[in-house]
């Protein structure tokens, strides 16, 4: 029988350990700028632990898109594509998908909003690592530490000012170019938790949340109500058409605001709006809990006659953002990455054996 000496059985499980939390110190991946110049790899106070939902995938760049969820499109003014996903920020140049998480060492947190503002800086708003500013060349972490009201942000929104809006969990964030100046129940907000945020031509500010939906007028917020006086609930989506009709999607289904009321165009959950160049309106439309539709309302039907959109069926998927293209392809995003359609047909930019149900 071999007897073991327990102080020096003790000794090797300390070295083991200490060998163990250096080799992982040695493969963290260097940190990133934030807004106060720090360099802080893991900064308890502003982030959480981890992000359960984030998708990692390999590489920085590939012929094939997002694997994961896709929140938001957009179509910057030099003409690439970006998208808001699980498995970071991803681009697109026509050619190659780059994915800006992986490449540049971002912390890996999905992201859910995104925004070019008039300068040409991009923005990107992530659940749970505050938002990221890109310049063309250096992405610059904003967190709470620098002043966020929260770093769960699902929703960017640039004003006529040029004062950037950070909807987020916890309330709302308005950024000057120099600071945060933050709003919450405690200032007046009638629901903390941010979905959607548009001014509308004549300066007001509509602001849809996971609960109900209101107003700004710059200095106090008002609850909004449908004619037979419900709230409008977790409003995801609120656009202004070039009309200046105000559209709502939610848990309300597909509202309209014309000539100072509202009316109903269809009562199962919509989850994000779109208006083309052609002035139609798409929508992301659930039909049941998996199965949703873009549907597409034509400007040039008269609104009284319009309630039944063009559907376009792309089998059982859920879909979330929406873009139209400069080539006039409407691109979305979906539970397992993105699709594009040119009127006709689709391309989900996957391996074969990688393709949505159909």
């Amino acid at each position: 029988m071999i007897r073991i000496n327990h102080k020096y059985q003790a000794i090797s499980i300390w070295i083991i350990l200490l060998v163990v939390l250096f080799s992982c110190s040695e493969n963290k991946k260097p940190p990133v700028k934030t807004q106060g110049g720090a360099n802080l790899l893991f900064p308890q106070t502003a982030l959480e632990k981890e992000d359960l939902a984030f998708v990692p995938i390999e590489g920085d760049t590939s012929i094939y898109g997002p694997t994961a969820i896709t929140r938001n499109i957009l179509q910057d003014r030099n003409g690439i594509i970006w998208f808001a996903t699980w498995n970071g920020i991803i681009s697109y140049n026509g050619e190659l998908f780059t994915n800006h998480t992986n490449k540049e060492n971002l912390r890996q947190y999905h992201v859910f909003s995104l925004l070019e503002d008039q300068k040409g800086n991009l923005w990107f708003g992530t659940i749970g690592a505050g938002i990221y500013k890109y310049d063309g060349n250096t992405f610059t972490n904003f967190t709470i530490d620098d002043g966020l009201v929260g770093n769960e942000v699902g929703e960017i929104y640039e004003d006529k000012t040029g004062n950037i809006w950070f909807g987020t969990s916890k309330g709302i964030s308005i950024y000057n170019g120099q600071s945060f100046k933050n709003y919450t129940k405690e200032d007046g907000l009638l629901d903390n938790d941010i979905n959607t945020i548009i001014e509308d031509q004549n300066g007001l500010f509509w602001i849809g949340t996971r609960g109900i939906t209101y107003t700004f007028d710059g200095n106090s917020f008002s609850k909004i109500q449908s004619p037979n006086g419900s709230d409008f609930v977790n409003t995801r989506d609120i656009i202004e058409d070039r009309n200046g009709n105000l559209w709502f999607g939610g848990g309300s289904g597909l509202w309209i605001y014309k000539d100072q009321s509202f009316e109903q165009y269809a009562a199962n959950f919509v989850g994000y709006l779109y208006e083309d160049s052609k002035g139609q309106i798409w929508t992301s439309y659930a039909k049941t809990t998996r199965y949703w539709v873009l549907s597409k309302y034509d400007e040039q039907v008269p609104f009284a006659n319009n309630k039944t959109p063009e559907e376009i069926d792309l089998g059982e998927q859920m879909l979330f953002g929406i873009l139209e293209d400069h080539n006039e392809n409407i691109w979305f995003g979906h539970l397992e990455g993105i699709g594009r359609y040119n009127g006709t047909s689709f391309d989900y930019f996957k391996a074969p054996n990688q393709l949505p149900k159909s």
